[in-house]
């Protein structure tokens, strides 16, 4: 079992929203193993949210440009000593299948959910504070109320165009988060701060704290350094301060 909290902080703008739809994928998972009117409506919440993302930047390129650069690092992994061939050549194959599922998928992302007109009700109003009540969308009502087959088939049609943008996403982080290897620090007072190579294209920090240890990692960064600070919950509601104490954390930051 894993004893560590570990504290993320993305570096660009596009692991920023990777890691956000990553975040809203994992909650959309759970709500669909749920069964309850909320897991449903939580559910929805989710794919909303993952829409906003979609509308507001260009995933798709941004997906592929990833899967091709990794594809072309991984092909120069494949003689070198010590790499397990067979698990590379799969890893290869799915991350060309995923590219072109993607390339193959005409339009926007997840434009085509928009094409149900229950989806379209919901999200028109789902803007405002409890906008879906009953009486005003007694067709989402009615939906709730249906077999949970009947809410299956809808939530599986609906999900459906993410399938392909979750997997790249997963891969993408996956092989980030494991492409450099952990490095043991200490933050004096609480303190810590390190300038970022610029030759090196740093794409994520990872920050391990040990669960026993009472703060938590506050990261701030920019493009020349970035900076740790240990704080100190407040009990009684008042703001976090730093801890005096000196607090061990292991570091990883992330390239590939």
């Amino acid at each position: 079992m894993n004893t560590d909290i570990v504290y993320e902080f993305p570096l660009n703008e596009r692991i920023r929203i990777f890691i956000r739809l990553e975040l809203l994928f994992n909650q959309l998972s759970h709500f669909l193993e749920g069964n309850t009117e909320f897991d449903r409506r939580a559910a929805i919440d989710s794919m909303l949210d993952i829409l906003t993302i979609f509308s507001r930047n260009d995933l798709k390129s941004e997906i592929l440009k990833e899967l091709d650069r990794h594809g072309k690092v991984l092909n120069q992994l494949a003689n070198t000593e010590g790499v397990d061939t067979e698990k590379l050549i799969d890893i290869l194959a799915e991350l060309n299948q995923i590219s072109k599922s993607l390339y193959a998928d005409n339009g926007k992302i997840g434009i085509k959910v928009m094409e149900s007109d229950l989806f379209q009700s919901i999200s028109q109003r789902s803007s405002i504070p409890g906008g879906t009540c009953s009486f005003d969308l007694p067709a989402f009502h009615y939906w709730l109320e249906q077999d949970e087959e009947v809410q299956s088939m809808a939530l599986d049609q609906w999900t459906k165009p993410f399938a392909d943008i979750r997997k790249a996403i997963d891969l993408i982080m996956g092989f980030i988060r494991q492409s450099t290897r952990p490095v043991a620090k200490m933050a004096s007072a609480g303190f810590f701060q390190l300038p970022l190579d610029k030759s090196l294209p740093l794409q994520l920090l990872r920050i391990n704290v040990a669960r026993d240890i009472p703060c938590f990692a506050e990261i701030s960064g920019g493009k020349h350094r970035f900076t740790i600070r240990f704080m100190v919950p407040s009990i009684d509601g008042s703001r976090p301060t730093q801890t005096p104490d000196n607090i061990p954390f292991l570091l990883t930051c992330c390239q590939f």
